[in-house]
């Protein structure tokens, strides 16, 4: 019969990171074991990178919604509280293939709370999108606000929030999902970063222009209802969000309700703004042309954060784009290939 690991007389209990090959995941994952914890990452390895999984971490390559092979690492397994990254993030691939969205993301979490359930975990921080809110009625967004997704993405994620809300009313499992807009940066090391095939997120492909792998970042539209014309998001340092989960680990832990948070600077940047500040954080003239606007692309998304600040303490320790830029630029200039560089297996 398989026992816990012990240390004297003190049963470890272990944190399992769902996608934490992930590029957040992998973060957070880290931030963990700095932090002591026992930690086991399940990751498909889809999207994500084993070189990227800190090797203090337990790792089993499992599809999450292979119940036999979740519920064996379960078993084997001493686990406490769940973190869950696992999910496609992709919003044009969603709306080409939203069946492939609603079975891995949805379905994929219905999976993890039937084996949760029969394992008795109860605590679950999950990694929502500010996507569910579609096109905002506030700016900024505050939780109360309407949740209504435009893409299957959002709406898959809504779907897995409620899904966890009905799971907490008929058997306790209380869950705090953290919903947020975009992320950049890298580990202040530069061990760990982002590196996705293809790349959708603006600051990495700013700095591939940066280097060289493309010719010019296009910003698409200069005609939105802004101060300078380009569409305004916030940033949040990946780092600053991993810290975010952990403070709602703590908060599920000292026995509070499920609840649910923004994470967001509360700063907007247009994408112009963070072409120039890429520049000046990299000391390169990185080539820029205008695009046509992209369907969908509202005006301006910024996330108010107030909640999470007040309740879960979360104080971000990145308020500088530049900063933030800086630290990704670090790991793109020294994984030029992301993780494929040093290992041909991935």
């Amino acid at each position: 019969m398989y026992l816990p690991r012990k240390v004297d007389t003190f049963i470890i209990m272990a944190v399992l990171v769902l996608g934490g090959a992930g590029y957040i995941g992998s973060h957070m994952v880290k931030r963990l074991v700095e932090a002591g914890r026992d930690v086991v990452v399940v990751d498909a390895l889809f999207t994500g990178h084993r070189a990227a999984v800190n090797p203090a971490a337990t790792f089993y390559q499992v599809d999450i919604r292979d119940k036999a092979a979740l519920s064996a690492v379960f078993d084997k397994e001493n686990i406490e509280q769940v973190v869950h990254f696992a999910a496609f993030s992709i919003v044009p691939e969603s709306v080409a293939n939203p069946l492939k969205y609603f079975d891995n993301n949805t379905s994929g979490m219905i999976t993890l709370l039937e084996v949760m359930k029969a394992h008795d975990v109860k605590q679950i921080v999950f990694s929502s999108t500010a996507a569910t809110y579609g096109n905002p009625v506030h700016i900024p967004i505050k939780e109360t606000d309407p949740q209504n997704p435009i893409n299957p993405y959002g709406e898959s994620k809504l779907m897995m929030e409620k899904i966890m809300n009905w799971s907490d009313q008929a058997d306790g499992v209380k869950w705090v999902a953290l919903r947020y807009f975009n992320v950049a940066g890298a580990a202040e090391d530069g061990t760990i970063g982002e590196d996705h095939n293809p790349e959708t997120h603006l600051v990495p492909i700013i700095l591939q222009a940066g280097l060289g792998q493309r010719d010019y970042i296009e910003m698409f539209g200069d005609d939105y209802n802004t101060p300078d014309g380009f569409n305004v998001r916030d940033y949040v340092h990946v780092l600053d969000l991993a810290d975010a989960h952990i403070l709602a680990l703590q908060y599920l832990a000292d026995g509070h309700e499920s609840n649910q948070f923004n994470l967001g600077s509360a700063t907007g940047f247009s994408v112009k703004e963070m072409v120039e500040a890429a520049r000046e954080a990299t000391g390169v003239d990185i080539p820029a042309k205008i695009g046509p606007r992209r369907a969908g692309d509202p005006d301006i998304l910024i996330a108010n954060s107030d909640k999470a600040r007040e309740v879960l303490g979360w104080a971000p320790k990145y308020d500088n784009v530049q900063d933030i830029i800086k630290t990704a630029w670090q790991w793109h200039q020294s994984h030029p290939k992301g993780y494929d560089e040093r290992h041909e297996d991935q």
